[in-house]
């Protein structure tokens, strides 16, 4: 959905919104009821919450983005109010029996200490374990047995409702064994899931502790998919990563130390050792998934032509924020082959603090060059990227753009301290798209997307991130 902050804010607002008209309802349950009333919330929360995040993977697919934000606000609104209705009912449950503050107290206790252990178990074990899918019909199958619970606990008080707790019982076991069925076709459904949305059979699939990693294959090419966005085409990725290194490696004298932040899969990489004077470039991703996936697919280190096994490399698995910070040595170029700002967690990548850092691990003569987005799709991105990089120290700025058949024209940001001039390419080094002859026109853009009135993105006010997705937003407005 692109802005997290967003849509935590949204989500946390809705639920707990929810949550209150849930407590209010509970007042029109019966006290007759309330036993009743409790297990039935129970089991309709774990049905619904099992079902969720599948009913948001389908909605993704076949819904826009407006569309798809409904669905999801309203799904958080009936689990927020069905969840509303639990403390209340237990409240009065417990009413009538001995130490009821003790009972209360036990409850909100027990309420909030399952919140932190919940926070602490779905990032640190769910989510990289079982992934998302899993781990929703995992808790479902939760909430069903505490209704078990529930009707064992309190048989004596449900004695005259056997036919009732008869067929919710049967209803509770067959919701079980339908989730369980689904948890035994969870790669199954997912493998078509991707395929609809990829249109490419997924030949690899795994969550990490920071992202989703899917590769996709057909017969002319492979594709690496980093949260379900396109990182590269195996068709025409050595367009983008020739105008990524060797325009600003061709502004260097000496081509002997060379930071690369991000580009884990080795591509950029795989570049960067054509120059032959190089001693050392050091590799930051925050993925290990990523480079190990790099080192050991086959099909990737074809492509990279083995490049994480280089001993020029070093290779640190860190944010590249931090390691700007904490590093202390000085490089001939820092290239930045980040993914783009779709979230503020990247933005921060592109504001003017982390290119004032990159500033200070340049040498006097040294260069810088980041990818920018597509100048023609997110146009104020671009030059936002620009003006930002002017506002950090940059005295120099060249922006230029590549053409690359699986995503358009490509933009692309070099920048210096000093210098206004643009050296042509290196001889001695190999290309298979870059040469001199049309080298001069990288750097020309027509005038419907030259240079707009933007702001700096700065780290406590990331507006790329609203220019990126401005332009997502018009593109559905486009299609609806």
């Amino acid at each position: 959905m692109g802005d997290s902050i967003v849509q935590f804010s949204l989500i946390i607002g809705f639920y707990l919104a929810a949550m209150g008209i849930g407590a209010f309802l509970s007042r029109y349950i019966k006290d007759l009821e309330v036993l009743t009333g409790f297990i039935t919330i129970e089991i309709l929360l774990g049905v619904i919450g099992a079902f969720s995040v599948p009913l948001c993977y389908y909605f993704f697919a076949m819904s826009d983005n407006t569309g798809y934000q409904f669905f999801v606000l309203s799904l958080v609104t009936i689990i927020g109010t069905l969840t509303g209705f639990e403390i209340p009912l237990l409240t009065r449950i417990l009413q009538n029996k001995d130490s009821f503050n003790d009972r209360v107290s036990d409850v909100l206790t027990f309420d909030y200490l399952g919140a932190l252990g919940a926070t602490l178990l779905f990032p640190f074990v769910l989510l990289p374990f079982l992934g998302l899918y899993r781990s929703s019909l995992s808790f479902g199958i939760i909430n069903l047995v505490v209704a078990f619970i529930t009707m064992r606990i309190f048989r004596s008080e449900l004695s005259q409702k056997k036919r009732w707790a008869t067929l919710v019982n049967i209803l509770n076991a067959a919701v079980i064994l339908l989730i369980v069925f689904m948890l035994w076709k969870t790669d199954e459904y997912m493998s078509r899931w991707k395929e609809s949305i990829y249109k490419y059979p997924i030949i690899h699939s795994e969550n990490s502790q920071y992202q989703k990693i899917d590769l996709a294959r057909n017969q002319g090419e492979f594709r690496l998919y980093l949260d379900g966005a396109i990182q590269f085409s195996s068709r025409d990725e050595y367009r983008y990563h020739e105008g990524l290194v060797h325009v600003p490696l061709s502004q260097v004298n000496q081509v002997n130390r060379v930071l690369l932040l991000g580009g884990g899969e080795g591509l950029a990489l795989r570049e960067i050792l054509k120059y032959p004077e190089l001693d050392s470039v050091d590799l930051v991703d925050i993925d290990p998934a990523v480079t190990n996936l790099a080192r050991t697919n086959d099909l990737i280190v074809r492509q990279n032509e083995s490049a994480l096994d280089d001993p020029k490399v070093n290779i640190y698995h860190e944010d590249a924020f931090r390691f700007l910070k904490e590093n202390d040595k000085k490089y001939d170029a820092i290239i930045v082959d980040l993914p783009d700002p779709t979230n503020e967690s990247l933005a921060r990548l592109y504001s003017d603090v982390f290119y004032q850092l990159c500033l200070g691990n340049l040498a006097t003569d040294g260069v810088l060059a980041t990818q920018a987005t597509s100048p023609h799709l997110s146009t104020n991105a671009f030059w936002c990227i620009d003006k930002t990089l002017h506002h950090s120290g940059f005295t120099i700025t060249h922006p230029y753009q590549v053409y690359i058949p699986s995503f358009g024209a490509w933009g692309f940001i070099l920048a210096k301290k000093d210098d206004a001039s643009v050296r042509t390419l290196r001889e001695d080094v190999s290309y298979r798209y870059l040469d001199n002859q049309f080298y001069p026109t990288l750097f020309h853009f027509s005038k419907d997307v030259r240079s707009r009135n933007v702001d700096v993105n700065q780290l406590d006010r990331p507006i790329l991130l609203e220019y990126y997705l401005d332009h997502w937003n018009s593109l559905q407005a486009e299609k609806r």
